[in-house]
């Protein structure tokens, strides 16, 4: 293949086209580079070359025609969970095995923007695990080390992008399959938030939490996609729109990470280096390390394999399982049958406990934009896991099991390589429907860190970058007790509030000190007819979200209005209602709170 293409991410790959290779030359290589590794176990079913070759011909006619295709010749690989027309849908268990008529939703958008199915990939059987070896297909290695795991459950579709047969890949993931084979393999994992991607045509794991993920080279080419795959499917029950509004992440960003003591890499110490270092990249980008109290979200990721969760995965295949009992991996077959010690009345005690722990974990929000977490504590090698099967997989679902559970996005990035050759990885999590904001810090915090692309010789190219959503900001002015250096002033900057300028409202309002308010406050009024100098007010921009939440803990008789500032223009920001005046003391001639307390401080002469 040209040296145009030896990396296969977007931009690379359209360079070359732009330049005037062929697709039909790109899908040659790719089945090629797939001959060359021979069984290496990441592939359950290819399409014939043939087929695909006769696709990308068609590709080069539709675009000459006009047609926009802005996946144009991009090969892509398949998680076999996810149905593929005309190619068998096996979940990794030959038994189960159906061949669809449709693709799945995902697929199908995919294809019409041009991109090129090359297979279907490898995984933990019925997705489930995040190790990449219950599969009687073989199990996968990472490309790094054949004598280490790839990574689960998506472990075909990791290594299929890390080695260069794909541009990306679709994985999938309910605890966290789609960013531990990330980072066993220096890739990005996007997982999105629940409902963004269709799951029309996916074999379910546990409806309730799956999402459809992407693993890619860049946090940009996933950003790329997600601008594909990313639509409403009315015939998906679990879809969910997005909201017109993304949320954004403000420039002086704060970022959580646990409390020391709660992190745990289980006596692996290259991996908590790895992490620190991260945290030191994500400082140099602008971020305000914030420690969080990790323990409620360990609670939450307890739910899900010790609680009535895993029967969510029995009755995906209740039927299937009832009449071929001995066609399960063994392991898959203990986790899944255990679901049968669970009643319905054990599940709503479930439920009862997530809400609890959703509650605990909301004000964490208020302190921090994004969690910075490691994506695994460690990584182990084919015989260590063989040894505990089960331990090890429940320790790599430390920092993964609770996502989906509190309704959480996120992006797994490479953090580096460990002196054994290995990779890390971290995962900036965020609330849901800020994928373009994790996606756009992700591609920062990756190019801090430069390095290859996947397993392949590329080099990352820093200065590609997905865009930043930009979320319009509200102004609000304050007069009292939340003015820079007063008492109230940490619920504007614990929200990321910042401070845009001083100035004072039009002349027309009169301000007054309220009786009997702890810490003292002001009340503003205003009084049409009145000529005053106005009233010192600082002007604070904040996200909506944080303004939602800011203006939850005003208390009466205060509330937020809109106020008029000297220049004319109208900015939300405090007033009083008038029954708040009574024994208020008239302050006006002051000029703001500042002025005031200046004078009660001032010594009697």
């Amino acid at each position: 293949m040209s040296a145009l293409v030896a990396s296969l991410d977007l931009a690379a790959l359209s360079s070359a086209y732009a330049a005037g290779l062929s697709p039909v030359e790109t899908v040659r290589e790719v089945f090629a580079r797939i001959a060359v590794r021979g069984d290496d176990h990441v592939w359950i079913a290819l399409r014939p070359e043939a087929e695909v070759v006769g696709e990308a011909l068609a590709l080069v006619k539709r675009r000459a025609a006009g047609e926009v295709l802005p996946l144009f010749g991009v090969p892509f690989a398949v998680k076999d969970n996810l149905d593929v027309a005309g190619l068998p849908t096996t979940a990794a268990c030959p038994a189960f095995a159906y061949t669809p008529v449709a693709d799945a939703e995902v697929v199908r958008r995919l294809r019409a923007a041009g991109a090129l199915v090359i297979g279907k990939t490898n995984l933990d059987q019925f997705a489930t695990g995040l190790v990449g070896v219950r599969s009687p297909y073989g199990a996968p290695s990472s490309v790094f080390n054949s004598d280490y795991i790839s990574g689960g459950s998506s472990s075909g579709s990791a290594v299929a992008v890390a080695a260069g047969l794909a541009s990306f890949a679709l994985g999938t993931d309910t605890a966290g399959s789609g960013r531990v084979p990330a980072a066993f393999n220096n890739l990005v994992g996007w997982k999105p938030t629940k409902g963004l991607l269709s799951t029309t045509g996916l074999v379910p794991a546990c409806r309730s939490l799956d999402c459809v993920s992407v693993f890619a080279l860049t946090c940009a080419d996933a950003a790329e996609i997600a601008g594909v795959v990313a639509a409403y499917d009315v015939a998906d029950a679990y879809a969910r729109p997005a909201p017109p509004e993304r949320p954004a992440f403000p420039r002086a960003f704060r970022f959580g990470v646990p409390r020391p003591g709660q992190l745990e890499f289980f006596g692996d110490a290259e991996a908590a280096c790895l992490f620190a270092g991260a945290v030191l990249r994500l400082q140099a980008l602008g971020g305000v390390a914030v420690e969080i109290d990790f323990a409620p979200f360990r609670a939450t990721a307890d739910l899900l394999y010790s609680g009535p969760w895993v029967a969510e995965r029995l009755a995906a295949i209740t039927p299937f399982v009832d009449e071929h009992p001995d066609a399960l991996h063994p392991i898959t077959a203990k986790i899944i049958g255990g679901a049968r010690r669970f009643d319905a009345a054990d599940a709503f005690r479930a439920f009862y406990r997530l809400e609890e722990l959703r509650r605990v974990v909301a004000p964490t929000w208020d302190k921090i934009d994004v969690l910075l977490l490691p994506t695994t504590p460690t990584i182990y090698t084919h015989a260590e896991l063989a040894a505990e099967p089960v331990l090890a997989n429940t320790r790599l679902g430390t920092y993964t099991n609770f996502v989906n559970l509190l309704d959480m996005c996120g992006v797994a990035v490479p953090s580096g390589f460990r002196s054994d050759g290995l990779p890390q990885g971290v995962t900036l999590l965020a609330p849901a429907f800020a994928d373009a904001a994790v996606l756009a810090l992700g591609g920062r915090l990756h190019a801090a860190l430069g390095g290859k692309l996947g397993g392949t010789s590329a080099p990352l190219d820093p200065a590609r970058l997905p865009p930043a959503p930009v979320s319009p900001a509200i102004q609000l002015a304050v007069v009292g007790a939340h003015l820079s250096g007063q008492p109230l002033n940490h619920q504007l900057t614990s929200r990321g509030a910042t401070l845009a300028r001083s100035t004072r409202t039009a002349g027309d309002y009169r301000l007054f000190a309220l009786a009997n308010t702890r810490p003292p406050k002001p009340g503003l009024v205003r009084e049409p007819g009145f000529a005053g100098e106005g009233i010192e007010v600082e002007v604070w921009s904040i996200s909506p979200a944080a303004f939602g939440a800011f203006t939850s803990e005003v208390p009466a008789p205060l509330a937020i209005g809109n106020l008029v500032l000297a220049d004319g223009t109208s900015v939300k920001g405090f007033v009083c209602e008038p029954a708040g005046l009574a024994g208020a003391t008239d302050i006006t001639v002051y000029g703001g709170w500042r002025a005031y307390l200046a004078n009660l401080a001032a010594p009697e002469v």
